[in-house]
């Protein structure tokens, strides 16, 4: 048993009341659980209780046993807890100032068959833990935490963005470019265009946007491309030596990105070029990311036209046997899941102003997203995706709830 139970037990109430009283046989009466703390401190804020003939304000700690409360070493912080929730009451716990913390003992008073069902949750093999009782919960159950998951989600893709944006002083724009390099690394290349995002700021970037041959030259340069034997490659390679050496750049090494098994079309040489070209011909992403009003407009600002030379080239020296304009649509809307909503959903919480959130999920509800390995598991089950959003929520409910078992805060759980 985990204390996630116990939290579950307590929040729901899921136990035995009758002659409720703490282990020292003092009537208890809950007239308010309090609000379940997911951060430091004690596990339910503003609680009301009544003990005896007193009414108490204040939190409550939930443990398996009562001497968890000594092994975690409390300090001064949990005074203010006035009820103290275990399975077991093995020792008895005192405050700081010597007070005996009242007890609620609930292994006697906890029905055996959901402790069962709990259990059988927790060492279930299925990828899905509740697979057997899925078809069971009601639809609409299903569907609105697959919403709930969806939102949370965002939310948590929003921090991200949010995290880049306080780490560079407040700046959207890099925000912007960091969140787009890593989008265009898809995930074969993430961790190599995350860390060019780190090693090419965007300040730097920004002062060059004016002219895409400087753009080319700071992007495939500081990816160590340009060592090619090749008219073109020693031309950027020239610019990129200047701008090396003007703001003291410093390289990644060819051998960190991956070439291995993946169409031309979506090589790193590539997307470098597309990304090039997107940040030459919108001067403000940022931007251009919160004011577009259509799917079309999004698709049109990751499918920026890229150089006569890209448009022969998936290498350099190596000709393609079809000419390229730009990205291709469906990676154009991979960007859109990827990049625009992440951005949208942070300066939805930055600027406290819902209208972005729900353009970022308009956005999802308007894509189809390919189905993955996610999803998959719940189509075993008998749900289908039919958006872009529902892959999203699917994605969600299965990495914050069922891959950890965090079963007790799922309401299909």
């Amino acid at each position: 048993m985990k204390e996630d139970f116990l939290h579950y037990v307590w929040q729901h109430q899921y136990f035995d009341k009758t002659t409720l009283a703490t282990t020292d046989g003092e009537p208890l009466q809950v007239l308010r659980v309090g609000i379940y703390n997911t951060d430091a401190g004690p596990d339910f804020k503003e609680a009301i209780l009544r003990i005896g003939e007193v009414q108490w304000s204040g939190s409550v700690e939930v443990h398996l046993n009562s001497s968890d409360w000594h092994r975690h070493q409390h300090d001064q912080k949990y005074d203010q807890v006035v009820l103290h929730v275990v399975w077991t009451a093995d020792v008895p716990v005192v405050r700081t100032d010597g007070t005996v913390m009242p007890v609620l003992e609930l292994q006697n008073r906890v029905d055996l068959r959901l402790l069962q069902t709990y259990e059988q949750l927790q060492k279930s093999k299925n990828k899905i833990p509740c697979a057997p009782f899925w078809p069971i919960v009601p639809d609409v159950t299903k569907a609105l935490m697959l919403e709930r998951a969806l939102v949370e989600r965002l939310e948590e893709k929003g921090q991200e963005v949010l995290q880049v944006y306080d780490s560079y002083g407040n700046d959207w724009g890099q925000a912007a470019y960091h969140t787009l390099l890593r989008g265009c690394g898809f995930k074969v290349n993430q961790q190599a265009s995350e860390l060019m995002a780190k090693l090419l700021p965007f300040h730097v970037v920004r002062r060059h946007q004016h002219s895409l041959l400087q753009l080319e030259a700071l992007l495939l340069g500081q990816a160590g491309f340009l060592d090619a034997d090749d008219e073109y490659a020693q031309q950027l390679q020239q610019e990129y030596s200047f701008l090396q050496h003007k703001y003291k750049l410093q390289p990644l090494q060819r051998h960190q990105w991956n070439f291995l098994r993946m169409r031309p079309a979506n090589f790193p040489t590539v997307r470098l070029a597309q990304l090039a070209a997107l940040l030459h011909q919108h001067a403000s992403l940022f931007t251009a990311l919160l004011e577009a009003e259509s799917i079309k407009k999004y698709e049109q600002i990751f499918q920026a036209p890229v150089s006569e030379y890209w448009q022969l080239h998936y290498m350099f020296g190596r000709e393609s046997k079809t000419a390229s304009k730009g990205m291709g649509k469906i990676s154009a809307q991979n960007l859109v899941i990827n990049v625009a909503v992440p951005i949208l959903a942070a300066y939805a919480v930055h600027s406290g102003d819902r209208t972005y959130l729900d353009k970022a999920l308009n956005l999802l509800e308007q894509l189809r997203e390919e189905s993955n390995r996610y999803t998959r598991y719940y189509e075993l089950l008998g749900w289908k995706a039919k958006s872009a959003a529902d892959n999203q929520a699917a994605l969600g409910l299965y990495k914050r709830y069922c891959h950890p078992v965090n079963c007790m805060r799922c309401a299909v759980g």
